[in-house]
């Protein structure tokens, strides 16, 4: 958990760096994005390395901030505000944000920790319903 941590600042410099092309997130298999939400306080841009699921519609994201007992930041920020940017594969793509509920959020949590077995010890250790986002282009 703390090595992950320490890695954010890192990796969202990796990211913007090299237009979501590389991510040091990505080094563990799975795929990594940059998705900047609007502060819920500040209103300014904020910025996160996030794993994420591709899916047919957009992608699945979990705001599972290592397990720690409170939601992250961006998360809330998308509660707020759910117009979002990801940067990805060398472009940025606008997004709407969609908080997934009910039998919807167990099938696609299920998809997450297929993809990323240490979400399911994130949410035991956490002690909170972890936040399943699905993003998808705005375009759309």
């Amino acid at each position: 958990m703390a090595f992950g941590r320490r890695m954010v600042p890192f990796d969202t410099a990796v990211l913007r760096r090299t237009g979501g092309r590389i991510a040091m997130i990505s080094l563990s298999g799975n795929g990594g994005l940059l998705l900047t939400t609007t502060g819920h306080r500040s209103g300014r841009p904020r910025s996160v390395p996030l794993l994420y699921v591709p899916t047919g519609d957009g992608y699945l994201v979990a705001a599972s901030n290592f397990g720690d007992p409170h939601h992250p930041a961006w998360s809330t920020n998308l509660l707020a505000n759910p117009s979002a940017t990801v940067v990805l594969h060398g472009r940025t793509e606008r997004v709407n944000a969609r908080l997934t509920e009910g039998d919807e959020r167990a099938r696609l949590w299920r998809v997450l920790a297929a993809a990323w077995p240490a979400f399911d010890s994130y949410a035991e250790r956490s002690g909170r319903h972890i936040r399943v986002f699905l993003l998808t282009p705005a375009d759309s």
